[in-house]
C-alpha cells in the first residue's frame, strides 16, 4: 500500500484531496529535476579553466597575488522570460545557475562556487508534481562536469564577507567600467536574497569591506577570444548574414518596417539561434535620419510603410550558443539607388574600407581613428559620425568590456560602423561589419554579405 493511503481515509473526496495535497499522479510521484538534464557546458571544462586562469594572471599583474574575486550569475525568471546567464558569469565558467556567485582565491588560484542548496524556480509545494524540485550545491555532477571542485553553499557566502571585511582582505568586483569604485547612493534589492551580490549590497551590509575593480582585468582577456570563440561568433555571424538576405527579399514599396523585422527575426531562428542579439532597428525614409533612442520613444513609430526612392537601414543580429552578431546594411526601396544615394553610400563605406585596412596587432583604435578623420570629405564632415563609436568590442554581447587604448592583439573581434545622418538632404547610410583581428591584419566575419550599391541592388532583385 502506498505510503500516503491511511486507513481513516474512507471517502473518495478525501483520496483525491490527499492526492493532490501530496503531488501523487496516475503515473505516481514526478522525480526530481537535475541540473545537466537539460543544459551543459557549451565549451569544454578546460576552456573555462584556462580562462579563469587568464583573467587572475590579468588581474595579478595589475594588482598583485592578493584578495579574492567576486563574480555573480543571474537571479533566473520564472514568469516566462527564457534564462540567460550574465556575461561574466557565463564567460568563466559556462553554467547557468541562478543566483549564485564565482568565487575566485588568488594567491591559491582555486576556484569556488556558492549555489543556493535547491533551485527555488523549480519549488511550489501546492503543485508537487509541476515542480518536483532540483538540487544545485548538492548535486554531485555540478563539481564533475564543472571542473570547478568546490562548490559550498550560498548561504555560506555572507560568513565568508564577514570574515574577509575583518581580515581586511581586497574583494574585487567587476565594476562594468574603469575606474574607482565610488559610493553607489541607492540600489534596488529584489527580496530573493538578503545577500544579494551587488555593490549597494556590499557597500551597505560590509561597509568597511575593501571592494576593488576587476574590470581592467576583465576587459583584457574577454577582449581577445579564443578558437573556440571565433568559431561560435562565425556561426552567429552566418546567422545574421543569411537572415539579412532573407529580409533584403522582401523590401519594396509598401512593405512596413516591422515586416522587415518579422522576416528578419523568424529567419535567424530558422538558423538555429536561440533568440536576437538585441531589439531589431529597422528604419526607413525619414526615420532612417534618427537614432534608435529616438525612434523607440513611441509605441507604434516603428511601423512605417516604406515607399519607392527612400532608403531602409537594417541594424540587427542573431545570437547563437549565447554569442552575438551585428550587422548593418543600407538598401534601396525600389531596388535602385539614386546617383546622390549611391554617391554618399559609397563614401560611407570606402571610410569602413579605410578602417578596416588599418587594422593590425599593435595599433590603436585611437590611432586608427586619427587616420582616418583626415580621409572624410570637407562636405562630409558634418554628417559623419567616427568617434571611437565607430564600432565596439562584442562576444558574449554587443558591448563585450573593452580597454579602447589598448594596442590590438591577434583575436580581438568588434564592429566597424561609421554613420552618416543628413538632414538637410534626407540621406542616412549606415554600414556595419565584424572584423576579426589576425596576425596579418583583418578578417571580416561579414565578409559574405554584400557592401557596394551595385551589390546591394542586386541583393533585393
Amino acid at each position: 500500500m502506498p505510503a500516503y493511503f491511511h486507513p481513516m481515509i474512507k471517502s473518495p473526496r478525501y483520496v483525491v484531496a490527499a492526492l493532490v495535497l501530496l503531488g501523487a499522479s496516475d503515473s505516481g510521484v514526478v522525480a526530481q529535476e537535475r541540473f545537466f538534464d537539460w543544459t551543459d557546458l557549451q565549451f569544454p571544462p578546460e576552456e573555462y579553466e584556462a580562462r579563469r586562469m587568464a583573467f587572475m594572471e590579468s588581474l595579478a599583474g595589475l594588482e598583485g597575488s592578493s584578495g579574492v574575486v567576486l563574480i555573480p550569475s543571474a537571479n533566473g525568471l520564472s514568469h516566462g522570460d527564457t534564462f540567460r546567464q550574465m556575461d561574466d558569469f557565463n564567460y568563466l565558467t559556462g553554467l547557468e545557475l541562478p543566483k549564485s556567485v564565482l568565487v575566485l582565491d588568488m594567491p591559491t588560484r582555486r576556484a569556488t562556487l556558492f549555489v543556493p542548496e535547491q533551485d527555488s524556480r523549480f519549488e511550489n509545494p501546492g503543485r508537487r508534481n509541476d515542480f518536483p524540485g532540483r538540487p544545485l550545491a548538492t548535486d554531485p555532477d555540478l563539481p564533475l562536469r564543472s571542473g570547478i571542485p568546490g562548490v559550498r553553499n550560498y548561504e555560506q557566502l555572507g560568513v565568508a564577507l564577514l570574515e574577509w571585511q575583518r581580515l581586511g582582505v581586497r574583494v574585487f568586483v567587476s565594476a562594468g567600467q574603469p575606474g574607482v569604485i565610488r559610493r553607489v547612493a541607492t540600489g534596488l534589492v529584489p527580496d530573493w536574497d538578503p545577500q544579494l551580490l551587488s555593490l549597494y549590497h556590499l557597500q551597505t551590509t560590509y561597509p568597511r569591506l575593501r571592494i576593488e575593480n576587476a574590470y581592467d582585468a576583465m576587459a583584457r582577456v574577454r577582449m581577445i577570444k579564443s578558437p573556440l570563440e571565433v568559431d561560435a561568433m562565425r556561426r552567429a555571424a552566418a546567422a545574421t548574414v543569411a537572415a539579412i538576405r532573407a529580409t533584403a527579399r522582401r523590401v519594396r514599396d509598401g512593405v512596413t518596417e516591422r515586416d522587415l523585422e518579422a522576416t528578419f527575426e523568424a529567419a535567424c531562428k530558422e538558423e538555429g539561434a536561440q533568440r536576437i542579439a538585441f531589439a531589431s532597428i529597422v528604419k526607413s525614409g525619414p526615420n532612417s535620419l534618427w537614432p534608435w533612442r529616438i525612434l523607440s520613444a513611441h509605441y507604434d513609430r516603428r511601423n512605417r510603410a516604406m515607399r519607392d526612392g527612400e532608403l531602409v537601414i537594417l541594424d540587427v543580429g542573431c545570437e547563437v550558443g549565447h554569442y552575438v552578431s551585428d550587422v548593418g546594411r543600407t538598401l534601396p526601396v525600389s531596388g535602385r539607388f539614386t546617383p546622390e544615394q549611391r554617391r554618399v553610400l559609397e563614401m560611407e563605406v570606402g571610410i569602413a574600407d579605410a578602417i578596416i585596412e588599418r587594422i593590425r596587432p599593435g595599433v590603436t583604435l585611437g590611432e586608427i581613428q586619427e587616420l582616418v578623420n583626415s580621409m572624410i570629405p570637407v562636405e562630409h564632415r558634418p554628417y559623419m559620425q567616427t568617434g571611437l563609436f565607430f564600432g565596439h568590442h562584442i562576444g558574449l554581447s554587443t558591448g563585450d568590456p573593452a580597454l579602447y587604448d589598448a594596442p590590438l592583439k591577434p583575436g580581438m573581434t568588434f564592429t566597424v560602423e561609421p554613420w552618416y545622418y543628413n538632414h538637410d538632404t534626407g540621406i542616412s547610410v549606415f554600414t556595419e561589419d565584424e572584423v576579426l583581428v589576425t596576425d596579418g591584419g583583418a578578417e571580416l566575419l561579414t565578409g559574405d554579405l554584400p557592401r557596394s550599391p551595385a551589390e546591394l541592388e542586386r541583393l533585393i532583385r
